[in-house]
C-alpha cells in the first residue's frame, strides 16, 4: 500500500518559531493491549535524509519494521526507550503511565530535547517539556515515525521473549499478538486465567466469569482514555 513519506516539517517549524535545536520525536506502543508494558520511544533525528520507506510501524510489515529499525539504530543522533509496567498502568492509569514512561525516555537521551513533538491531539506528557502534538504524527514526522519503529519492535520482542521465559506462558502467544487482544489470547486467558504480566484493571475481566473476581478497582480514574482493551539504545 501506498503512503506519503514523512518530512521534516514541524521539526524546522519548532526551530524556527521556538529556537529549539535538539527535537525529539515520541510515540507510544502497547496502549491497548491486555498484557506486557506501555512503551514510549524519544528519538533525535537532525534534518538528514531519512531511510527509505520509514513510516507509521503499523503500516510495516514486522519483517520491515525489523528491517528499519536495524538502520535506524546506526541512522538516528540518540533514541531511548522507556516502559510502565502493568502494574503502574494499573495503579496509575493509561494516561499517567504514558506521561512515566515518556519522561523516562526523554531522561535517558543523552541530549535535552529543546521541544518534543507527540503523537496524536492530547499532550499526555505536559511540563516542563515544550511540546507541539501532531495528529498521525507517526506517518507525517520523521523523529515521530522514527520512536514509532523503535518502539514497536523493542516492545514486540520483549513480549516474545516474555512468551519464552516459561511453559505456562506459552498458550498466550505473546510472540505473535505481542500482549494485544487475539482469539487466542483471549481463549487462553478463559483457561488459566491472567498471568502477572496482564493489566488487571482492564475491562476483558469482565467478560471472564471464573477471573473476574481478579480485577482490580483502580484508585486513580483515568479519565483521558479508556481501557482499551542512540546509536545509544538506552532501554529502561
Amino acid at each position: 500500500m501506498p503512503y506519503e513519506a514523512p518530512t521534516h516539517t514541524v521539526e524546522r517549524s519548532l526551530r524556527a518559531t521556538t529556537g529549539a535545536k535538539t527535537v525529539a520525536g515520541i510515540d507510544e506502543v502497547g496502549r491497548g493491549a491486555w498484557a506486557g508494558p506501555v512503551t514510549v520511544c524519544a528519538a533525535v533525528t537532525g534534518l538528514r535524509r531519512p531511510p527509505q520507506g520509514l513510516t507509521d510501524s503499523k503500516l510495516l510489515t514486522p519483517k520491515r519494521r525489523g528491517e528499519l529499525a536495524a538502520v535506524l539504530h546506526e541512522w538516528v543522533t540518540c533514541h531511548a526507550l522507556g516502559h510502565a509496567s502493568p502494574e503502574e498502568i494499573d495503579d496509575l492509569g493509561m494516561t499517567e503511565a504514558l506521561r512515566l514512561a515518556a519522561v523516562r525516555a526523554l531522561e535517558a537521551l543523552p541530549v535535552v530535547p529543546d521541544a518534543v513533538i507527540l503523537d496524536g491531539k492530547h499532550n499526555y506528557l505536559g511540563g516542563p517539556w515544550r511540546v507541539r502534538t501532531v495528529i498521525k504524527g507517526d506517518q507525517s514526522c520523521v523523529s515521530v515515525a522514527a520512536a514509532s519503529v523503535l518502539a514497536k519492535v523493542r516492545r514486540d520482542a520483549m513480549m516474545a521473549e516474555l512468551g519464552a521465559t516459561a511453559a505456562e506462558y506459552t498458550p498466550f502467544a505473546f510472540d505473535d499478538n505481542a500482549g494485544y487482544p487475539s482469539p487466542v489470547h483471549r481463549a487462553a486467558l478463559e483457561e488459566w486465567g491472567p498471568t502477572p504480566h496482564h493489566r488487571m484493571s482492564w475491562s476483558y475481566l469482565d467478560a471472564l466469569p471464573r477471573w473476574r473476581h481478579l480485577k482490580k478497582t483502580r484508585i486513580l480514574a483515568d479519565t483521558a482514555a479508556s481501557e482499551d482493551g542512540v546509536q545509544l539504545g538506552l532501554d529502561f
